[in-house]
């Protein structure tokens, strides 16, 4: 039986029966194994020529610059669901392909709701003292290098605070973890 129908007629994609005791049954392998963990500081910004001085770096991005102008200060934090996902995608990776891919999906959506509702109350505490809150802005969003990741880890002390690690290749373990910037603002900017 089809619950959902979207796509085009070469590539349908359908909410069958099966997907959904697929989903349900990821749902319930992942249920439990996520450890949300957020680290984070707050940091003067200060806009230069070329990009952002945001007091642990300066950082040459015009889009940074750009999404932080009015800003007096950012949160800077680094977000991980935890390494049980990885573990749980990496033992289905040969076992069932089509699981893995569930739970890559379940951590990615596990990892973004944790970003959400940090900012949430970000903005909540910002709201309290009248400042406005920018969307979050992460290491390799257009021209903000992703060599960025170095300096925020250093500075959070990532691996441990939350046991987020970054390899050399700039890959992040556990893999379903973020990190990002926050510009606050006075009312009205």
């Amino acid at each position: 039986a089809v619950k959902h129908v979207t796509g085009s007629r070469l590539y349908p994609t359908e909410l069958t029966d099966e997907i959904e005791a697929l989903t349900d049954e990821c749902i319930s392998l992942a249920d439990g194994k996520a450890a949300f963990k957020v680290c984070y500081a707050e940091f003067p910004v200060t806009l230069c020529e070329d990009g952002v001085d945001l007091g642990f770096t300066r950082v040459n991005s015009a889009t940074l610059k750009k999404v932080l102008s009015g800003c007096a200060c950012a949160v800077v934090f680094a977000a991980t669901v935890g390494i049980e996902l990885d573990r749980l995608v990496a033992r289905y990776s040969s076992l069932s392909p089509a699981k893995a891919l569930m739970l890559q999906a379940i951590g990615a959506e596990r990892i973004e709701c944790l970003c959400d509702l940090f900012c949430a109350d970000i903005e909540s505490a910002a709201g309290i003292r009248g400042e406005n809150v920018r969307p979050r802005f992460s290491p390799g969003y257009g021209d903000l290098p992703l060599e960025l990741q170095r300096d925020i880890f250093a500075v959070l002390d990532c691996p441990r605070k939350i046991g987020l690690t970054l390899n050399e290749s700039l890959l992040m373990s556990p893999a379903k973890s973020v990190t990002a910037i926050v510009g606050i603002s006075s009312n009205g900017v």
